[in-house]
């Protein structure tokens, strides 16, 4: 049975992140799937292009498509653009922020990530590409307590960062509440948590909410969960990357939950 759209008050919206105003700094992606994804994104604004001649050459029909043209860079400015540690792969481009989203633009069917303050940028780039990969209808980050929506992250994410919606919120119980009331079930993971992932009965349209390594979900997090649950494994090795936990438990979910 589908679950009605709910509007919350105007009260309960989240506030939307501003939009880059001209002169502002423009945002880094790096990397050949990050900068593809952005060309084909019809709401990625381009300012600026850095592609060596192969990249160019490996992108032409998007470039062509966007009526862009591009002058060849060479590996060694790239390198000094992005910095000697990063994997260009010669392409790198200068882009404005998408558009800021709200929780109303989710749709109430499916499976969401919510990240309770997890920072590293190589981990929500991790987890981005695993809700493209299972098909998730969005990731829910906390607009202070997250990393920069760009360089490394969107590496990381190769590609993702333009597929999957990313909705930056300022208080993430309130935005957990609100998914309550419109028909998710929220599951949070803890290692403590009662139930097995694996046994637990998983419904749709479901939050699936994930901590910082170390310091795991925060109390007011879990209190507006509806379940916690665990993920099973053995040996002396048995805490889990976040963003690996988050592969698991999206797969497990994206094949056994079902429509309430």
């Amino acid at each position: 049975m589908r679950n009605k759209k709910h509007r919350p008050s105007s009260s309960h919206r989240q506030r939307r992140r501003p939009e880059s105003a001209n002169g502002s700094a423009p945002v880094l992606l790096y990397g050949i799937h990050a900068v593809e994804a952005a060309l084909a994104n019809s709401k990625r604004e381009i300012r600026k292009l850095h592609l060596t001649e192969n990249a160019a050459r490996r992108l032409e029909p998007l470039l062509l498509k966007r009526g862009l043209k591009v002058e060849p860079a060479l590996p060694k400015t790239l390198d000094r653009l992005v910095g000697g540690d990063a994997v260009h792969q010669g392409a790198a481009i200068e882009v404005e922020d998408l558009p800021s989203l709200s929780l109303d633009d989710i749709t109430t069917e499916g499976l969401l990530v919510v990240l309770d303050q997890v920072t590293d940028p190589q981990n929500v780039g991790a987890v981005l590409r695993s809700a493209a990969a299972f098909g998730a209808i969005g990731l829910v980050l906390h607009d202070r307590h997250s990393p920069p929506l760009s360089g490394a992250l969107a590496k990381a994410a190769s590609g993702a960062l333009d597929t999957v919606p990313v909705i930056l919120v300022p208080n993430l119980a309130r935005a957990l509440t609100e998914f309550g009331e419109r028909g998710f079930s929220r599951v949070g993971l803890a290692e403590e948590g009662s139930e097995a992932l694996e046994t637990a009965k998983l419904t749709l349209p479901m939050a699936l909410v994930l901590g910082a390594e170390g310091k795991g979900l925060r109390q007011l997090t879990r209190e507006c969960c509806d379940q916690l649950c665990r993920i099973t494994t053995r040996g002396e090795f048995a805490s889990l990357n976040v963003s690996n936990a988050a592969a698991i438990a999206l797969h497990w979910a994206s094949t056994t939950a079902r429509p309430r």
